[in-house]
C-alpha cells in the first residue's frame, strides 16, 4: 500500500468517513481539504444498482454541465468540405480528414475529444486500435459522432462531460475545479445526479444509486447523502 503523505492524512482527519454528507457540506469539506499547490479537479464518483455484462444495464452518454468544468478541452474534429469549414468556425482546435489520420498513426495525441462526422468513420474506425484504449473513440451514444459538428464543437467547449459505468459498476465525472465557488460546485453535481438517476435502466433491480461520494484530485473522498435525489 502506497504510504500517505503528512498533509494527506492531516486532510483526512477532517472527514468523517462513515457519515454521508449533504452535497453542499461535502463541496465545501472538499475544498477545505484541498491543500495541493495546484488547482485541483473535484470529481464525483457513483456506484451503481446495474449489471454491465449485461447489455440493457450499460448506462454510457454524455451531458454539458451548467458551469462547466473548468479545463479547456483540445477538440479534434474529422470532417470534410462544408462541415470541415463549420468546425473550425465552431471552434475546433484541429480538423481534418485523412492528414489528421496519419498523424494520429505516427503517434501524435495532442487532444481531449474527437468529433466525426458519419462519412468519416469508415476511415476513423480503423484509429480504434490506438484511439479505443485511450477513451478517444467518437461514438454516437455521447454525440461524437453526428453532421452536427458546430454544436459538438460548442458543448464541448462549454464544458461537455461523457460518462460510463466501469467493470464494477461505477462512474467517475469531473464536476469542475475547487476554484469555483461551492454553489457551482453542487449544482453540476446534482446536474449529473440527475443525469444519471434519469438514465436508470428499466432492467436494474434494487437500489440503483448505491452510494457516491466526491473528492478533489489529491483528497481524501467524501461520501456524499444522494437519498434525496433518487426517484421512488
Amino acid at each position: 500500500m502506497a504510504k500517505q503523505s503528512k498533509r494527506y492524512q492531516e486532510a483526512q482527519k477532517l472527514v468523517d468517513r462513515e457519515k454521508a454528507y449533504e452535497v453542499k457540506e461535502a463541496v465545501e469539506l472538499v475544498k477545505e481539504t484541498s491543500k495541493a499547490k495546484f488547482d485541483e479537479t473535484v470529481e464525483a464518483a457513483f456506484r451503481l444498482g446495474v449489471d454491465p455484462k449485461k447489455a440493457d444495464q450499460q448506462i454510457r452518454g454524455a451531458m454539458v454541465l451548467p458551469h462547466g468544468t473548468g479545463k479547456t478541452q483540445r477538440v479534434l474534429v474529422f470532417a470534410k468540405g462544408e462541415k470541415a469549414k463549420e468546425a473550425e468556425a465552431a471552434g475546433a482546435d484541429y480538423v481534418g480528414d485523412q492528414d489528421m489520420i496519419n498523424k494520429i498513426n505516427q503517434g501524435w495525441f495532442d487532444f481531449d475529444v474527437v468529433v466525426a462526422t458519419p462519412d468519416m468513420m469508415a476511415e476513423v474506425g480503423k484509429l480504434g486500435r490506438v484511439l479505443g484504449p485511450k477513451g478517444l473513440m467518437p461514438n454516437p451514444k455521447t454525440g461524437t459522432v453526428t453532421f452536427e459538428v458546430e454544436k459538438a464543437v460548442q458543448e464541448i467547449k462549454a464544458g461537455k462531460v461523457e460518462y460510463r459505468v466501469d467493470k464494477s459498476a461505477n462512474i467517475h465525472v469531473p464536476i469542475g475545479k475547487v476554484s469555483f465557488d461551492t454553489d457551482k460546485l453542487v449544482e453540476n453535481f446534482e446536474a449529473i445526479t440527475d443525469t444519471l438517476v434519469k438514465a436508470k435502466p428499466q432492467a436494474a433491480k434494487g437500489t440503483y444509486m448505491k452510494n457516491s461520494a466526491i473528492a478533489s484530485t489529491m483528497g481524501p473522498g467524501i461520501k456524499v447523502d444522494v437519498s434525496s435525489y433518487i426517484r421512488k
